[in-house]
């Protein structure tokens, strides 16, 4: 019977709130025979762990199978509801801590920290099955019940906080867009000093005028679909782009020079804000399309747009809602829209219905 069989896993044996938890690694091969998710059809009182978000699973195991060399997973937690044996070894310095735990095959082992991972890895198998020599830190804690399962991912995620998505792409070196935005930050005269690369909101003080997510999302729209060759042609492009824009707005150049503040700027002007870039991008991306031997010479009409956030009649339901940025894709396109007119261009279909739409709320006052 698999009573009498038994899983022994290498483990160190620690203490925390007087009681013994193992640190021990696993195969992948293993991870899904052993590990079960706590019912995602039961109500979420009778879970220990959120619903399982199977949208998440196959970005999460092509990061595995496409980065075989370089994917870093951290620790799963789970629970062993079972009868559990420390064996510690023997004539050995701290040798209570170092050892063997044996768990019987008839327990039941509930991950209270990490199912997405599992998930992927069960997934990223069938792509790879060579890595499931690979292994996982998992951290068993003894199970006493689905209240303290319940309380334990709840004190797992209290203090758990997503980086910001700027600090993100800076230490991304596999996204090809974030790599893009940061080369042109480095070598670009207008962005260089002024870009904030780890927070994605800048407070009244700050001294600079962009962040990096709001170059990113803007450069990788700029270059989205061009008939470019490779990197180094996106970020020639890119640079000459935004350092012709920055010639037709006056303010970012008086930042630079000393002669205004970033904090005055940004609450006066809406054109450093991610929603403005992203559409100035977009509007740009079509003007490269349509003339790209004279966008460089068009582009030059920007210089007659009223950015203030005061111009209530142009960027108000656009850029603006009640006064306040908004950068929804909808408020993107009718900036956009706002843009391409004043630099003659037409509208696609889409951005056209969008158009209307807005034109008919605006009219109705809505």
């Amino acid at each position: 019977m698999t009573a009498d069989f038994k899983y022994v896993f290498p483990a160190i044996r620690g203490i925390q709130s007087r009681r013994e938890y193992y640190v021990s690694m696993c195969p992948l091969r293993l991870i899904p025979r052993l590990f079960i998710f706590n019912g995602e059809e039961m109500a979420p009182e009778l879970r220990a762990q959120r619903y399982l978000n199977k949208a998440r699973i196959p970005e999460m195991s092509r990061y595995i199978h496409e980065n075989p060399d370089d994917y870093v997973f951290s620790a799963l937690t789970a629970s062993i509801d079972g009868e559990v044996a420390f064996e510690h070894l023997s004539g050995e310095e701290r040798a209570d801590r170092i050892g063997l735990l044996h768990v019987p095959m008839a327990a039941r082992f509930v991950i209270n920290d990490g199912q997405h991972r599992r998930a992927a890895i069960e997934m990223a198998l069938e792509h790879r099955p060579e890595i499931g020599e690979e292994t996982i830190a998992v951290v068993f804690f003894r199970d006493v019940g689905l209240e303290r399962c319940q309380q334990m991912f709840a004190d797992l995620n209290r203090y758990a906080v997503r980086p910001s998505k700027s600090l993100g792409l800076l230490y991304d070196h596999r996204d090809e867009a974030a790599e893009l935005a940061k080369t042109l930050i480095k070598r670009s005269a207008i962005f260089g000093g002024l870009v904030e690369l780890e927070k994605t909101t800048l407070s009244r003080r700050s001294r600079r005028l962009f962040t990096l997510s709001a170059i990113y999302n803007a450069t990788a729209e700029l270059v989205k679909d061009l008939d470019l060759d490779g990197p180094r042609e996106e970020a020639e492009l890119a640079l000459t782009f935004w350092e012709e824009v920055a010639r037709h707005i006056k303010e970012w150049e008086l930042v630079r020079a000393g002669d205004a503040t970033a904090g005055e700027v940004r609450t006066d002007y809406i054109h450093t804000h991610g929603v403005v870039l992203q559409a100035l991008a977009r509007a740009g991306n079509d003007l490269i399309r349509r003339h790209p031997r004279a966008w460089q010479k068009k582009i030059g009409r920007i210089a007659d747009i009223d950015w203030r956030r005061g111009n209530a009649e142009l960027w108000e339901g656009r850029a603006l809602l009640a006064g306040r940025l908004r950068k929804s894709q909808n408020n993107v396109t009718l900036t956009a829209n706002a843009i391409k007119a004043h630099l003659g261009l037409p509208l696609s279909p889409d951005e056209q219905r969008i158009e209307d739409a807005f034109g008919r709320d605006h009219h109705d006052g809505i």
